[in-house]
């Protein structure tokens, strides 16, 4: 059998490869389309049992196999997979652009939501309707006949576009590198960094040290090497990626062009003034107008505390640096230089206590303090030696289960984030149990027997994607097109995520999760102390930087008009004068490579990471108030109470009922700025 059309279990990373994806992928498609072409029969009556759940059954087969294609484009982008994963990409595409537009389908959702079950239907199944319709306006579904083929043209291109900009950032990534063969030139860099350099550049049977543009190498050079003219040629190489200064083939210049274009017209024909308008359709926010109000007032919180952040940086860099002018690859280092004379610790000292099994156990007990399970390795086949699968039980019972893919890879795309594997639903046998993947970028151990030794930041990072995993593990809700994440109003997805965060500064939770790597001793409560007091140290700064990628996001698909004149550029440029107090060099390509927007799913949603943290910090406040009394964060009652109100119902109702059956009120947006230290007593 091809690998791909198993379902009756994990997915096997052991047998496939990518001559499966093709006979399988087609095959899947088939199969959709002749169950369409049977509901939609007249004979097929528009209920529950007889039209929704065979659309889901079969939507399931073919979203869990081409999500492990996806998957392993993503960790594993060898040439094999890329071609693989891009030869059914537009087939795929071409696929869900049809359904979307497929009036018949249409007619039977408005049968069922205008029909005598409808009220009678769970508010659950009455969600997943509403849902269906909207998506079904927003696909496409109502434009004239004659209108619908070039809608879904521009679906296929852009799909084959944000694949594309993802590639081109990857290549370029990979493109660049830095030997240093005389070790006085990379002073001030922590051993470890040092160690994976070397090992990097005896891979390549090379000299000296070797240094890429991938995260674990780029930002330790970037924060802490005194070599500047290495510093400056790295963060130009990062800074232009994708650009016109690099190979034209990789250049994402044009492809940014186009996916504007396109995403104008699109939200133009479905009669929407702007993109942002669409993108906002499906999410807590009403308007352009309200999320641009939002993030301009939280950047005039901000900008006081960032005006003095920069003031204080260049001050310091004149006095202690001789630097008379920062450039903007002197900031994280110079930053790094004054964090360290401020608070007289560095987040390399911070690091050597955070080995990576200390650390999972520490996360570990966190969840299982907090949620009532369990967690315990468990196995199965992976794509890659170095990851590792997990389950989770509540009251004995298996209830979730994860793959954790904690390293860089030169194949594998950069950043933190969770996806799918299975979704928990109720089927015929009981009740399928949820998978995920977490990936991160973290550095691997190197070749002498330790363990891998994260960041404080690191470790935010992995509480981060955990969230998200545990929102997808933890919901209790039985019918697939809400459970989990799914259905979730995209502004809200990043609570959950965003709201685990919060735990990495509390001292019983890092008391327990720490022990030096030479020493074994866990994190000394005067190291701790300085920690906190460094919590907020340029938090202005990275306010304002948020506020900025979000603002140039929105304005970017809402108020730019593509080809008339202007360039994205100058557009970015404009945001940049009206709340950003550090302006990169003119060169500087930032959105080349900003595939969060253009090779991702947060086109008009950037600001959502903001909006969302709105939301954690307030909900993570109610802990905060139970550890008045209980003595801890890790409060079992308002754990309990969490995950009921918010992880248990997934995308069952909107968040912001969630919210409010939480905290029983609004959000409000005092606890983030207490905790980012931006009130008036600060």
């Amino acid at each position: 059998m091809n690998p791909l059309l198993d379902f009756s279990g994990l997915p096997r990373f052991d047998a496939v490869q990518p001559e499966h994806v093709t006979p399988a992928i087609r095959q899947l498609l088939d199969e959709n389309r002749a169950v369409i072409a049977r509901l939609i029969a007249p004979e097929t009556a528009a209920t529950w049992n007889d039209f929704v759940q065979p659309m889901v059954d079969a939507g399931e087969r073919l979203s869990r196999a081409w999500g492990i294609v996806g998957h392993l484009h993503s960790v594993n982008d060898v040439p094999p997979w890329r071609e693989a994963y891009n030869a059914m990409l537009p087939e795929v595409s071409s696929f869900y652009a049809d359904l979307g537009q497929n009036l018949a389908l249409f007619a039977r959702y408005k049968a069922l939501a205008a029909g005598s079950e409808y009220p009678a239907l769970s508010p659950a199944r009455r969600r997943i309707v509403d849902n269906e319709l909207r998506d079904f306006r927003l696909s496409g579904a109502e434009l004239p006949e004659e209108r619908k083929p070039r809608f879904k043209e521009i679906q296929e291109e852009l799909s084959a576009l944000g694949s594309k900009f993802s590639e081109n950032v990857l290549d370029a990534t990979n493109a660049h590198a830095e030997w240093i063969e005389d070790e006085a030139g990379i002073k001030g860099l922590p051993a470890d960094v040092k160690a994976a350099a070397r090992a990097a550049a005896e891979k390549d049977g090379k000299q000296g040290w070797k240094f890429t543009l991938h995260a674990p190498s780029y930002i330790p050079v970037l924060q802490f090497c005194d070599n500047r003219e290495l510093r400056a040629r790295m963060y130009r190489a990062s800074a232009t990626r994708a650009s016109e200064f690099g190979k034209a083939e990789w250049d994402n210049g044009p492809l940014i062009e186009r996916l504007l274009a396109l995403r104008d017209e699109e939200a133009k024909m479905l009669g929407y003034a702007n993109f942002a308008e669409v993108s906002l359709a499906a999410k807590m926010a009403d308007t352009p107008a309200q999320v641009a109000t939002f993030q301009r007032d939280m950047a005039a919180k901000a900008r006081p505390f960032a005006v003095r952040d920069i003031a204080e940086l260049r001050e310091f860099a004149a006095a202690e640096l001789g630097m008379s002018q920062l450039e903007s690859w002197d900031l994280a280092w110079a930053s790094e230089k004054l964090k360290q004379q401020r608070y007289s610790f560095s987040d390399d000292e911070v690091k050597q206590y955070f080995p990576e099994p200390k650390v999972l156990a520490g996360l570990f007990r966190v969840i299982e303090a907090l949620f009532a399970v369990k967690l315990a390795p468990d196995t199965a086949p992976v794509w890659h030696p170095a990851v590792r699968f997990f389950r989770i039980e509540r009251e004995g019972k298996l209830i979730g289960q994860f793959y954790l893919d904690l390293y860089a890879r030169e194949t594998k795309r950069g950043g933190a984030w969770m996806d799918e594997a299975i979704t928990r639903r109720r089927i015929e046998a009981g009740v399928q149990t949820p998978v995920a993947y977490l990936n991160c970028n973290f550095p691997a151990p190197v070749g002498d027997g330790k363990p891998a030794t994260f960041s404080h930041d690191d470790v935010i990072t992995l509480f981060h994607e955990c969230g998200h995993g545990l929102h997808h593990l933890l919901t209790q809700v039985e019918e697939l097109p809400v459970s989990g994440i799914h259905g979730v109003e995209w502004d809200a997805v990043e609570l959950p995520s965003q709201f685990m965060e919060n735990f990495c500064w509390e001292w019983d939770v890092l008391g327990g999760m720490t022990a030096h790597a030479e020493t074994g001793a866990p994190l000394p409560r005067a190291l701790y102390d300085k920690m906190i007091a460094a919590k907020n140290f340029q938090s202005g700064l990275q306010t304002l930087r948020q506020i900025e990628f979000g603002l140039f996001d929105l304005l970017l698909h809402s108020e730019f008009v593509p080809g008339a004149g202007r360039s994205f550029m100058d557009l970015l440029a404009e945001v940049r004068r009206e709340v950003a107090v550090l302006v990169p060099p003119e060169w500087n390509r930032f959105p080349h490579s900003f595939s969060h927007i253009f090779g991702g799913g947060y086109a008009a949603g950037y600001y959502s990471y903001k909006w969302a943290e709105v939301l954690s910090a307030d909900a993570y406040e109610a802990f905060e108030e139970a550890a008045r009394d209980s003595g801890s964060t890790l409060d079992a009652a308002t754990g309990e109470r969490y995950w009921r109100e918010i992880l248990s119902v997934g995308g069952s109702r909107p968040a912001l009922e969630s919210f409010k059956a939480f905290r029983g009120r609004a959000p409000r947006p005092d606890a983030l700025l207490r905790h980012n230290g931006m009130t008036a007593s600060a």
